[in-house]
C-alpha cells in the first residue's frame, strides 16, 4: 500500500471493498469517518477531493485505524469522540458509546420538564457514562442544573471532561458510587437512568462490536436484565418531587415488567414511548401525590 499512490476517491473504494469483506456492516461509512478523522476534515471535503493524494504520514494512520476496526473495535473508540443530540462527545473504553435510541429519552425529558414549571430545578443522571444524557439536558434546559453519578471513576472522569468542553461543568456535580446511593439526601424535579439491562444470558449473543469493547458492568443486569430497574423503582420516589418523574431507557420486552415495578412501588401514570423501529424504549413513572 505504502508504494502507491492513494487518493482520497482510491482510498475509500479500497477499504469498503476490504470492510465487507470482513463483515463489517457499514464499510462505506466506516472508512469516512476515520478517514475524516486522518485528515482531521469533515466528510464533505471527502467528496469534492477526490484526486487528493494522501501523505506517508496519513496512510501509515489510516492503516493503524483499519487494522483496529477490522478487530470489530467500534470507530467511537478508534477517533475517540461521538455525535449525541448534536453534540460532540468524548469516549473512552470506560464509558459505552452513546446511541442514537437513547436521544428518545433525552427529548421525553426535555418536553416533560418544559411542561408548567417555572423552575427546572436538579436531575440527577443515573450511571452517566460519557456525561451525554445529562450534558444534552444542560445543552437544551439553559436553566437547569444536574447531578450525576457514575460507579466507574473513569467514566466520570470522561463525563467530567465532556462538561468542560460543552462550557457547562458549573451546572453540574459528579458523584462516585454506586446507583442512587451518593445522593440519597438530595431531592429532584426528575430522576433519568439508562442503566444497564440486557440479561446475563443474552450476552453471548451480542455483536462482537459491542461484548469485545464496551464495559461490561454497563451492559449486564442480571438474569433477567431487571436488576438495576428494581433498584431504581424501588428507591428513586423518596428523590424525586411531587410533580416529578423517574425517566428510564428499557431493553426489548421489558415495558410489562418495568409497568408492573411501578405499581408495586406506588408510582403514579406511566408512559411508554417507542423508538424509531416500533420497538419500547423510553418508560417514564410519574410521581403519585
Amino acid at each position: 500500500m505504502a508504494d502507491e499512490i492513494w487518493t482520497i476517491g482510491k482510498l475509500l473504494k479500497w477499504t469498503e471493498e476490504y470492510f465487507a469483506k470482513a463483515g463489517l456492516d457499514t464499510p462505506r461509512l466506516d472508512g469516512e469517518v476515520l478517514l475524516c478523522h486522518v485528515l482531521q476534515k469533515e466528510r464533505i471535503h471527502l467528496y469534492v477531493h477526490f484526486d487528493q493524494p494522501l501523505t506517508k504520514e496519513e496512510l501509515a494512520q489510516f492503516k493503524v485505524f483499519i487494522k483496529e476496526r477490522v478487530q470489530h473495535k467500534p470507530v467511537a473508540y478508534i477517533v475517540g469522540h461521538k455525535d449525541f443530540m448534536g453534540l460532540d462527545f468524548k469516549v473512552t473504553e470506560a464509558t459505552l458509546i452513546p446511541r442514537p435510541d437513547t436521544e428518545i429519552l433525552v427529548e421525553a425529558v426535555i418536553s416533560r420538564l418544559k411542561i408548567g414549571r417555572d423552575d427546572l430545578g436538579t436531575i440527577a443522571d443515573i450511571g452517566t457514562g460519557t456525561g451525554a444524557i445529562c450534558l444534552s439536558l444542560l445543552n437544551y434546559l439553559p436553566e437547569l442544573k444536574a447531578v450525576t453519578v457514575d460507579i466507574s471513576p473513569g467514566a466520570i472522569e470522561v463525563a467530567r471532561e465532556n462538561a468542560e468542553c460543552l462550557g457547562l461543568s458549573d451546572r453540574i456535580e459528579f458523584y462516585q458510587g454506586d446507583l442512587l446511593e451518593p445522593i440519597k439526601d438530595r431531592k429532584f424535579t426528575a430522576i433519568v437512568s439508562n442503566p444497564p439491562y440486557i440479561p446475563e444470558g443474552d450476552m453471548a449473543g451480542l455483536d462482537s462490536n459491542v461484548k469485545d469493547y464496551e464495559p461490561l458492568s454497563a451492559l449486564a443486569a442480571g438474569v433477567d436484565g431487571l436488576d438495576c430497574y428494581r433498584r431504581l423503582v424501588a428507591e428513586a420516589g423518596e428523590l424525586i418531587e411531587d410533580d416529578g418523574f423517574l425517566a428510564l431507557e428499557i431493553g426489548i420486552n421489558q415495558a410489562d415488567s418495568l409497568r408492573k415495578l411501578g405499581e408495586e412501588h406506588g408510582w403514579g401514570r406511566c408512559e411508554v414511548l417507542k423508538d424509531l423501529a416500533g420497538i419500547d424504549r423510553v418508560v417514564i413513572l410519574w410521581k403519585q401525590k
